[in-house]
């Protein structure tokens, strides 16, 4: 599965989703995780912007992360998670700024390992129907 993670420095997990101006990407397995090209964004991301400026990057944000599982944030507003649930993706807030992004990793690969919770195993269903739509696309 595909997870993305609103870091300032590619260490810890400490950006708002909407003010995130990039994000790390890691392909996570039960085996380990792989690092990713990370997504950069554009633009005035910032709470001073203007509303129609911040729903455009906002849409384009939710767009560009469609195919990850998870997306973890130090902070979401309900509308932006709102609509990355409406796509399929979980938003999950890390407890401190000092959060780092290698730490949760290591944690989620031990948790894929054994028995996810079922948060976790409704969101793999996301990448396991996709999976198999891509196996029909090609048939």
């Amino acid at each position: 599965m595909k997870v993305a993670f609103a870091t300032s420095d590619f260490i810890h997990i400490d950006g708002h989703f909407g003010s995130a101006k990039q994000m790390a990407l890691y392909e996570v397995d039960d085996k380990g995780y792989e690092t990713l090209e990370p997504l950069v964004f554009g633009g005035n991301l910032n709470q001073d912007a203007p509303k129609q400026d911040k729903l455009e990057k906002l849409h384009a944000k939710v767009e560009a992360l469609l195919d990850c599982t998870i997306v973890y944030v130090l902070e979401i507003g309900g509308p932006a998670a709102g609509r990355l649930i409406n796509k399929k993706v979980t938003p999950m807030k890390s407890k401190s700024p000092e959060d780092k992004i290698t730490d949760l990793l290591d944690r989620l690969v031990e948790t894929l390992k054994g028995s996810p919770p079922p948060w976790l195993r409704k969101a793999l269903q996301k990448t396991s129907e996709s999976d198999l739509e891509a196996v029909l696309e090609e048939v």
